[in-house]
């Protein structure tokens, strides 16, 4: 944990994307991403159309994040961005962004709550949302070389279970969410946007690695 209590402020939260920090912030406070990186921003919260508290004294709204994205973009600090929220009236959080390359998931429509999952007597607080934790049940069954698609993780979604109706904006990301094969998957490799959308482009993957038989020539000119 980087921002932890007080620190947890809006300003501070939007000077982490833009790179807008202070000369003399430590590189662990600073979001040290470039035109390569794939970003995955998850917020949850109490919250309401077009707004999220911040520490119950302070709200960001969707033109902020918006806004923050866009200088993102401009400043090259990223490739991919996965923005998903979990608050009540959560689709509308994305429904000002404007930004290339960003796939936006919700809990909840415009006018919807968005319910907890778990009640725990002891320190008399929910502990979870039910939209995180359906979320976290599907990741449980995937691994660091999981083929699993965005596709497969929005299938799953069960408005009965979270009480409310997800939502997903995919007009701002050029790839398609779910596995492609055949004639169509090599239409996609000789375009920009590639193949599907993996859960392990935004989390946690294994690098491929190319074995050959023939040493690689480090330090010596070809011929």
């Amino acid at each position: 944990v980087d921002y932890r209590g007080y620190e947890v402020t809006v300003e501070n939260f939007i000077r982490l994307l833009t790179g807008r920090v202070e000369a003399h912030t430590p590189r662990n406070k600073r979001l040290l991403s470039d035109d390569k990186s794939n970003i995955f921003i998850y917020m949850t919260g109490h919250g309401g159309e077009d707004f999220l508290k911040f520490q119950d004294s302070e709200e960001i709204n969707s033109y902020d994040i918006a806004d923050a994205m866009q200088q993102m973009w401009e400043k090259k600090r990223y490739r991919e961005i996965l923005f998903m929220i979990d608050t009540c009236q959560a689709n509308t959080m994305f429904s000002k962004f404007y930004a290339p390359n960003v796939l936006s998931i919700g809990s909840s429509r415009k006018g919807e709550n968005s319910y907890s999952h778990y009640h725990d007597r002891d320190i008399g607080a929910s502990v979870i949302d039910r939209f995180t934790y359906y979320n976290l049940e599907f990741f449980e069954s995937v691994d660091l070389s999981s083929k699993h698609t965005m596709a497969d993780l929005i299938s799953t979604y069960n408005t009965t279970l979270i009480g409310s109706h997800p939502g997903v904006r995919t007009d701002l990301f050029a790839r398609k969410l779910e596995e492609v094969s055949g004639k169509e998957a090599v239409a996609l490799l000789r375009s920009p946007s590639g193949r599907g959308t993996y859960l392990t482009d935004f989390f946690g993957a294994v690098q491929r690695v190319e074995l050959t038989n023939e040493p690689f020539p480090i330090g010596r000119k070809r011929a």
